[in-house]
């Protein structure tokens, strides 16, 4: 079965301002890669807009991992709302939040969830979008007689060449997409007439 190649992400900060009866929503994104990283931009809102009346989010990483949180807004209002926005742009590795300052009228359940997800989809209708591919390190060793052959097969594929290390031996660091790993290994087996060492490590890096 083939792995997912990677995942559609978003370029940088974004944001976006929409009024509904006197409230201001002030919806942004951020592309993250940890929960941590969602945390720390979550706090830095709070301090930065400490005067708001709600900062509602949701979250979405490539492992699976996703949070949303409606802040105090009623149950299913916002947070969902922002992951749904979130989900409709198949994105990942995104932090969106909207902040609301309240202006004095109630929208009700149904336009207050129109509005927050109303936020989130135009900021992320904005924010510019890039595609992020998978990719596992791999270590080649081989003799100094046998760096052309490396350097061959690497120009074959669409790899990445981190690091060339010299010592007795040449270890050779590269990002290979994951669907391709066999076939970069089993080509460089092939060409070395298997006088190669190979080492891939199970991480998944973006790249």
């Amino acid at each position: 079965m083939k792995k997912q190649e990677g995942i559609l992400t978003i370029a940088g900060f974004t944001e976006e301002k929409l009024k509904e009866k006197g409230s201001r929503f002030i919806a942004q994104c951020f592309p993250i890669t940890s929960e941590d990283e969602a945390n720390n931009n979550l706090d830095e809102i709070r301090k930065k807009y400490y005067d708001a009346t709600h900062h509602c989010y949701a979250y979405r990483l490539f492992d699976g991992t996703f949070k949303y949180s409606d802040d105090g807004e009623p149950s299913g209002t916002a947070g969902l709302r922002i992951l749904n926005s979130i989900d409709h742009f198949s994105l990942t590795n995104i932090l969106v939040v909207v902040i609301r300052y309240f202006g004095g009228t109630k929208l009700g359940v149904g336009p207050l969830g129109k509005a927050y997800y109303n936020s989130a989809f135009e900021v992320l209708q904005k924010a510019g979008k890039i595609n992020k591919t998978f990719y596992n390190k791999i270590f080649v060793t081989v003799g100094f007689s046998q760096i052309s052959f490396v350097h061959h097969v690497i120009n074959i594929f669409d790899v990445k060449l981190k690091n060339t290390d010299y010592k007795d031996v040449v270890t050779f660091e590269i990002l290979v997409k994951i669907n391709e790993i066999d076939i970069f290994k089993d080509k460089l087996i092939d060409e070395l007439k298997g006088g190669v060492q190979i080492i891939i490590e199970d991480e998944i890096i973006l790249g």
